[in-house]
C-alpha cells in the first residue's frame, strides 16, 4: 500500500511539471501574445517595448523564462502581475482560495450526504414509489443550472420574503471564517445548497445503478444464503464495492471545483473565489495571475485523483497491483 501510494505521488509530481510546461507555451510561446506590448501600453514606440521585454526578461530563451516563472512564483513567491504592476500573484489566490475551498468544501459534504443517502434509499426501494421519486428529483436537480438555481435562490431570499421567512439569510458576500464563524455560514449556506443540489442528483442516480447491479452479484447471494438481513447486505457489502465509482466522480468534481469551476456559482453569490480571479486575470490577458491560477487549480484536480487512487487501492485491495 505504501509503494502504491509513492507510486501515485511521484506521477502526480510529473504531471504537475507538465502542466506548467504546457501552459507557459501557449500563453508564451504562441505566435501573436507579446506580453511586453501588453505590459507596456498601446501607444509605446518599439523602444519602450524593448526596455519592457529586457526589464521582465521577456527577450531570453524559454526554458530560462519558464524557469524564472516557477522560482517567482513557487520559490520566491514574488511574481507580479502584468496589469496590475506591483501586484504580487500568490497573495491574490491566497486571498481568494480560502472563499472557494470554503464554497466547495460545504457544499461537497451536503451532496455527498444527500447523493449516498438518496442512493441507498432508493436502491433499497426499488420498485416501490419512492425509487422513481427521488430520481425524478436528481434528474430535476442536474438539468437545472447553477446559475439560474442560484438567481432564483437570490429572488427569494433576498426579495420580497427576505423581512420574513428569509430574515435571517444575509446579504451575499463572504465572511472569513476566523472573523466570524456563525457569519461565515450563514454567508454560504444558500451558494452550498445551491452547488450541491446539481452534484446530489447526480451521486444518488450513479449510486442507486450500481447498488442495483451489486446486488444481483454471486458475493450477495452467498451472504443471502447465509442468512444476512438486506439492510447489513446492502450497506456492509454490497455499499462498499459500490462506492469506488462514487469516490472517482468526487475526485474530479472535487478537484475541478476547487481549481475555479464553481465560477458561476461565486459571481451570482458575490463570493470573491478562484474561479472570478481566473475569469477576470483571463479577460485582461494577465498571464502571470493565469499561471497562478492554472498551477493552483491543477494542483487540487491532481491532488484530489491521487487521493482517488489511493482510495481505490483501500476499497478494492485488487488495485494495489496495477
Amino acid at each position: 500500500m505504501l509503494w502504491f501510494a509513492v507510486r501515485r505521488i511521484t506521477s502526480a509530481i510529473l504531471v504537475m511539471f507538465s502542466i506548467s510546461v504546457l501552459v507557459f507555451l501557449i500563453f508564451f510561446a504562441t505566435p501573436g501574445v507579446d506580453p511586453a506590448a501588453r505590459i507596456a501600453g498601446r501607444s509605446a514606440t518599439p523602444a519602450i517595448i524593448a526596455q519592457v521585454r529586457h526589464a521582465f526578461g521577456l527577450d531570453r530563451p524559454l526554458p530560462i523564462r519558464w524557469a524564472l516563472m516557477m522560482d517567482h512564483l513557487f520559490i520566491k513567491q514574488d511574481l507580479s502581475s502584468y496589469v496590475n504592476i506591483g501586484s504580487r500573484v500568490v497573495p491574490q489566490i491566497t486571498q481568494a482560495a480560502p472563499v472557494t475551498l470554503s464554497l466547495v468544501i460545504g457544499a461537497a459534504v451536503i451532496w455527498m450526504i444527500l447523493g449516498v443517502a438518496g442512493g441507498v434509499i432508493a436502491a433499497a426501494n426499488r420498485g416501490r414509489f419512492i425509487d422513481p421519486i427521488i430520481m425524478f428529483v436528481g434528474i430535476a436537480a442536474v438539468s437545472v443550472p447553477a446559475y439560474w438555481l442560484g438567481e432564483v435562490v437570490n429572488l427569494i431570499t433576498q426579495g420580497g420574503l427576505h423581512h420574513s421567512i428569509f430574515s435571517w439569510v444575509p446579504p451575499s458576500g463572504f465572511v472569513p471564517l476566523t472573523q466570524s464563524p456563525g457569519e461565515w455560514a450563514l454567508h454560504l449556506i444558500m451558494p452550498w445548497l445551491t452547488l450541491a443540489a446539481l452534484y446530489a442528483g447526480i451521486y444518488a442516480r450513479v449510486l442507486r445503478a450500481e447498488l442495483v447491479n451489486a446486488l444481483n452479484e454471486d458475493y450477495v447471494r452467498t451472504a443471502r444464503a447465509k442468512g444476512l438481513s438486506e439492510r447489513r447486505i446492502l450497506l456492509r457489502h454490497a455499499l462498499r464495492c459500490s462506492l469506488i465509482p462514487i469516490v472517482s466522480l468526487f475526485g474530479l468534481d472535487f478537484g475541478a471545483l476547487v481549481g475555479g469551476a464553481a465560477l458561476l456559482t461565486e459571481v451570482v453569490f458575490g463570493l470573491p473565489g478562484v474561479g472570478l480571479l481566473t475569469y477576470t486575470s483571463l479577460q485582461n490577458l494577465d498571464l502571470p495571475v493565469i499561471m497562478g491560477c492554472v498551477m493552483y487549480g491543477a494542483f487540487f484536480v491532481v491532488l484530489a485523483n491521487a487521493v482517488v487512487d489511493i482510495a481505490y487501492a483501500f476499497l478494492d485491495p485488487r488495485v494495489r497491483v496495477v
